[in-house]
């Protein structure tokens, strides 16, 4: 097994329920201030996070101004990303319909993985992408037609 498995288990966990939680709140608050709890929830996480690592004298923490400007970046994606899974949901958009958004940003880490980052290519790889795509055009048809 993969020495980041775990966390690949973990992480899909989490940003699965992180969708069940945006679909049960965007019931019962507005997009943007929904959007600003959420985001500033994560903050105040990170910021125990950086703490127990300051306190526990594991503090591997670096920077540089590229990775600053990327982390900025992926912010704002996040960010923008969480106020529109509000509006979706707030919309009628149903949960089951998150995986397929998701694979389609999926295609997007792949292609790029593939395009930029020179991770190889391969016939497994290249049909997940088509799928993905597939899955997301399939999500304009109405739901049980």
């Amino acid at each position: 097994m993969q020495s980041w498995f775990l966390y690949a288990v973990v992480a899909a966990i989490l940003y699965g329920l992180h969708q069940v939680f945006t679909k049960m709140a965007s019931e019962r608050i507005s997009d943007g201030l929904g959007g600003f709890v959420v985001e500033g929830s994560a903050a105040l996480t990170i910021l125990l996070y950086l703490g127990y690592l300051w306190l526990g004298k594991k503090w591997n923490q670096t920077s540089s101004s590229p990775g600053v400007f990327y982390s900025v970046l992926t912010g704002i994606c996040v960010g923008a990303g969480t106020i529109v899974f509000f509006l979706l949901f707030q919309k009628g958009g149903p949960l089951s319909a998150v995986p397929m958004i998701l694979a389609g940003g999926g295609a997007i880490m792949a292609v790029a993985g593939i395009a930029f980052f020179k991770e190889p290519p391969s016939w497994p790889r290249l049909l997940v992408i088509v799928l993905a795509l597939i899955g997301l055009f399939l999500l304009r048809a109405p739901a049980g037609k």
